[in-house]
């Protein structure tokens, strides 16, 4: 018994729910990002800013609020930024999930 189809690309699985919420990067000076993915050990920002490896980044979420970081990795389309595992990075992976999770105020 088999069952025939097609997979559809790894961004059609993406949550329905979650929204990429709008950050501020700061790294020497201010410039918007989205946040696509996070943890409490780092996160994956679509940005057009490309600060150096290893250079020190504060992130600003809207309701988390801030957490320094430091860059690890580029992409084409944003970059990947590491903080130290504790319970600030927790609790602010935690409350940019949560927020990205709720319906926007009506």
């Amino acid at each position: 018994m088999g069952v025939v189809g097609k997979f559809k690309q790894a961004s059609a699985m993406a949550s329905r729910w979650r929204r990429r919420r709008m950050c501020v990067l700061i790294a020497g000076q201010p410039s918007p990002a989205a946040l696509r993915e996070i943890s409490a050990t780092g996160a994956f920002l679509e940005t057009n800013s490309r600060p150096a490896l290893g250079s020190a980044v504060e992130l600003h979420h809207p309701e988390a609020g801030a957490i320094n970081g430091m860059v690890h990795a580029f992409a084409h389309d944003g970059i990947g930024i590491t903080f130290p595992c504790s319970e600030q990075s927790v609790a602010f992976a935690l409350a940019a999930i949560a927020a990205d999770m709720s319906s926007p105020a009506a």
